[in-house]
Order: C-alpha cells, then sequence, then structure tokens
C-alpha cells in the first residue's frame, strides 16, 4: 500500500493528542503521590505545623415551641412525645428509609413499561474516490429514536417488584417500631422525672419532721429530761435528711436535662412539667395475658417488619432463579441521517425492528449459587422472624405480671405508709410525753422515710410498667390517660 502524506490537521491533532496525555499522566502522577507533601518536624523539640481540618457540618437545630418557653408553662406527656417524635433523629432517620424503599419500589416497577431513547449523532470521515490521491471530507448528522420492551420473562420482573414491595412494607413496619420505642423511652424518663420531684417533697417532709424531732428533744434537754446524746442523735437524724433532701433535689436537675435531651432539646431549655398523681387507676383492664400475646403477634411492628423481611427474601429466591429463564423483549429504531456535502438524495430515513429470545445457557455456574446464597438467605430470615416472635412472646408475658406486680406493690406500700405515719404520730408523742426514747422516734422517721420513698416509687413503677405492657404490645395507651399529670399554664 502507498504511504500517503499526512495532512497539517491530523498531525496538529496528533500533536495535541500527546499534550494532553502528557498532562493526563502528570496530574495521575501527582494524584498517585498523594499530593502535597506532609509536613515533618524541623526539630524534636518544635511541633509539626497540621494543616486545617475542614469545619464540621453544623447541627440541625431542634424546634423549641413558643408555648414551652413562656414563663411557668407546664407540658403534658402528650406534648413531650410530640416534641419528641419531631426532633428525634432516628424517627427522622425511619422516616427517610421508608422513603427510599418508596422510590425502590416505584423503580423496580419501571420494566413494565418500555424504555424510549433519543440520539444525535455527528460523523466526520474522509472517503477515498477513484484517484487514490484523491479525499474528500463528509460530514453524517441526525436524530434516532430507540424504543425497547420487554415482553415476557417468566416472572423475573415480577419478583423484583414484589421484593421492593415487600421491603417498603418493612421500612413502615420499622418506622413504626421506631416511633414506640422513642414513646417508651420519653414516657419513662418523664415518669422518672416526675419520681424524681415527688422524691425532693418526700424529702423535704422528711427535714420537716427530723426538725420537729430535735425541737422536741432540745425542749426536753432544757427542761432537764433528756440528755444531750440525745440532742445530738436528733441533730445528726436532721443532718441526713438534709443530705437526702440535696441529693433529690440534684437529680431532679438531672433528670429535667435528660428529659429536654430526650425531647432532642437542649438540656438548660426552661420548662417544667406536673406532679406525679397521688390516685392511680389500679382497676386498669388489661385483658388475659393469652389475649395480649395474641395482640402482640397482630401489632407488634417489629415483628411485622421481620415477617415482611423473611417474605421478601422469599420471593427474592424467585428473582433470582428467572436469571436464568428465557426472555423475550422487542427492540425498534428509527432515525434520519444527512449528509454534508448534500448527497443526491439529501438525506435518508432508516428504521429497524426485531424480537428478541435470550436464553442463558451457561454463566460460569454463576445463577445456581445465586440460586443457592437467596435460598439460605431465605431461611435465615424466616428463622429470625420465628426467633422474634418467640422474644414478642417472653417480652409480653415480662411486662403482664410486672405490671400485675406494680399494682399489688402500690396497694402494699400505701399500707405500710399508713402504718408507718402512725407508729411515727405516736413515736412522737411518746417522746414529747416522755414516755419514749429518742431512738424510738427516729427509728419511726426513718421508716417512715423509707416507705414515702417507696410508696412514691411504686406509683411511678406503675405507670412504666403501663407503658412497657403497651409497647410490647406494640399499641400505644392514650397520651393523657393515665400519664398525663398536669394542666397548662394558666389553666
Amino acid at each position: 500500500m502507498p504511504d500517503f502524506p499526512t495532512p497539517p490537521f491530523r498531525r496538529a491533532a496528533a500533536r495535541a493528542a500527546a499534550a494532553v496525555c502528557i498532562a493526563v499522566l502528570a496530574v495521575a502522577g501527582a494524584a498517585s503521590a498523594g499530593g502535597p507533601p506532609a509536613p515533618v518536624p524541623e526539630s524534636p523539640a518544635r511541633e509539626v505545623p497540621l494543616p486545617a481540618q475542614p469545619p464540621a457540618a453544623s447541627a440541625t437545630q431542634p424546634m423549641i415551641p413558643e408555648a414551652l418557653l413562656r414563663p411557668g408553662a407546664a407540658v403534658t406527656m402528650a406534648q413531650v412525645v410530640e416534641i419528641a417524635l419531631d426532633n428525634n433523629p432516628l424517627t427522622q432517620a425511619s422516616y427517610r428509609q421508608a422513603l427510599s424503599a418508596a422510590a425502590l419500589f416505584g423503580s423496580k416497577k419501571a420494566p413494565y413499561y418500555p424504555t424510549l431513547n433519543a440520539t444525535a449523532s455527528f460523523t466526520r470521515s474522509n472517503n477515498l474516490f477513484l484517484s487514490p490521491t484523491t479525499t474528500t471530507t463528509l460530514d453524517t448528522y441526525g436524530p434516532a429514536l430507540t424504543l425497547n420492551y420487554l415482553l415476557l420473562d417468566l416472572g423475573g420482573r415480577a419478583a423484583n417488584a414484589e421484593n421492593a414491595r415487600l421491603g417498603l412494607i418493612a421500612a413502615d413496619w420499622n418506622h413504626n417500631a421506631t416511633i414506640q420505642n422513642v414513646i417508651l423511652g420519653v414516657e419513662t424518663t418523664y415518669v422518672g422525672y416526675l419520681d424524681a420531684k415527688a422524691q425532693l417533697d418526700a424529702a423535704t417532709v422528711d427535714v420537716t419532721q427530723a426538725q420537729a424531732a430535735l425541737d422536741a428533744a432540745t425542749s426536753r434537754h432544757d427542761a432537764g429530761l433528756a440528755t444531750i446524746a440525745e440532742v445530738l442523735q436528733a441533730r445528726t437524724a436532721l443532718s441526713q435528711a438534709h443530705l437526702s433532701q440535696q441529693t433529690a433535689d440534684g437529680q431532679v436537675l438531672a433528670l429535667r436535662g435528660a428529659l429536654a435531651t430526650a425531647m432532642g432539646l437542649p438540656a438548660n431549655t426552661p420548662y417544667d412539667v406536673g406532679r406525679l398523681p397521688a390516685d392511680l387507676p389500679l382497676d386498669h383492664a388489661t385483658g388475659a395475658v393469652e389475649d395480649l400475646i395474641a395482640t402482640a403477634r397482630l401489632r407488634r411492628p417489629d415483628l411485622e417488619a421481620a415477617r415482611a423481611l423473611a417474605a421478601k427474601a422469599a420471593v427474592h429466591v424467585k428473582a433470582v432463579r428467572s436469571d436464568g429463564l428465557p426472555a423475550l423483549s422487542l427492540a425498534a429504531t428509527a432515525g434520519r441521517t444527512y449528509y454534508n456535502p448534500t448527497l443526491a438524495t439529501g438525506n435518508r430515513n432508516t428504521w429497524s425492528a426485531s424480537a428478541l429470545v435470550t436464553i442463558p445457557l451457561f454463566t460460569g455456574f454463576a445463577n445456581t449459587y445465586n440460586i443457592r446464597q437467596a435460598v439460605a438467605d431465605a431461611e435465615v430470615a424466616k428463622a429470625q422472624a420465628n426467633s422474634l416472635d418467640q422474644q414478642v412472646v417472653l417480652e409480653v408475658w415480662q411486662s403482664y405480671y410486672a405490671f400485675k406486680t406494680s399494682t399489688q406493690l402500690v396497694k402494699t406500700s400505701r399500707d405500710l405508709l399508713a402504718s408507718a405515719e402512725e407508729s411515727e404520730r405516736v413515736a412522737l408523742g411518746r417522746y414529747k410525753e416522755g414516755v419514749g426514747t429518742i431512738i424510738d422516734l427516729l427509728t419511726a422517721q426513718a421508716a417512715l422515710a423509707n416507705a414515702r420513698a417507696q410508696e412514691i416509687y411504686a406509683r411511678s413503677s406503675w405507670y412504666v410498667a403501663v407503658a412497657q405492657l403497651a409497647h410490647d404490645t406494640g399499641t400505644i395507651p392514650p397520651l393523657n390517660q393515665p400519664i398525663e399529670v398536669t394542666k397548662k399554664a394558666g389553666e
């Protein structure tokens, strides 16, 4: 073949391409070298100057309701839960995951529709004609449309769409489970704060009673009817009562910040709640434990999510098996080509249509192992759902009898408190009359303080038990009964 001289524009293009390649190689070399060299210490006694780090992304500021910032405002349990659900990042994440699953479901239904692509092409070519040294440049350009449509795939796209639909259902159930977990955590912290406030009130009463014992011992000592040891014992008991009061006060402030954090607010947010109610609906009907277990098996969102994931894994087996089955598709193309210089025809229309049958014959055993993996994953998901079902039954069983026990503890602690109050009243009267001893009085007051604390703890534990039983059965208790314990400010 004769050697043809290289046209000038081709030599220029070759030089430009070489320059581009050199520049690309230089950039790649700098990238592989890791950018600028790392700083090294100048001497053993000098610190290494480190490059400035980019500022961290600022966190989203929580929403603080205006009513919460009013002086003297008190929030109810329902308001606390509402604020927490709005600000908690866990509920926001689970919500976005559900939106992502919904978008994936829509994407997996796309194979039921044809795909249509528009393209535009431009081609410049050199063509040799009759003389070996004569060339001409020909430009061809024009638009084109390409249509592809899957007609039959023996269940593959249906299985993929069902797989995504079950994933969406699981994401929805997981979102519900996240909401219930957040509600339980807020309820527990809320009741804990009420318990701390009630314990502080009880500690204040203990201080008052300890002061009364000290006053009685001082009066008897001034009258010559008691020794200085009795006064010192009473004063020691008063100091212990003050210590307990200060400890309870610190616990109130700590739990107040914890509740604010549970609501997604700064710990120093100014707010307050009501008091732990003295009267409890101890006749709160719960039904038989078997009925609660049946309810939990139907309504527990985490269990429903596990079942949906198990069904999703089973459907995935069908989708994997369809990869090894024949598929029938339709392809069509239509376009128009223009020429420069213009030929005799001016332009030319082209089209084509074809039906394509794809039959996988051999894939290196990939499909076989993919099916085995999908079957094993389906069995794992099924076993996990069964395990969670047993765990749900156990949780309902335990929370049911914890609720029953807490109800009985409230009744017993009230009897204990009434007995301790009567014993302290009698011991104080006997001591003032000179019949009893200071030891008897201080012992009675210590027993009363312990009984008062136990009664408060029994009441708060009852509320926690109600919330836990509702959570374990997959239901949400009414947030105004029996949890709501305060009125709005100004009422």
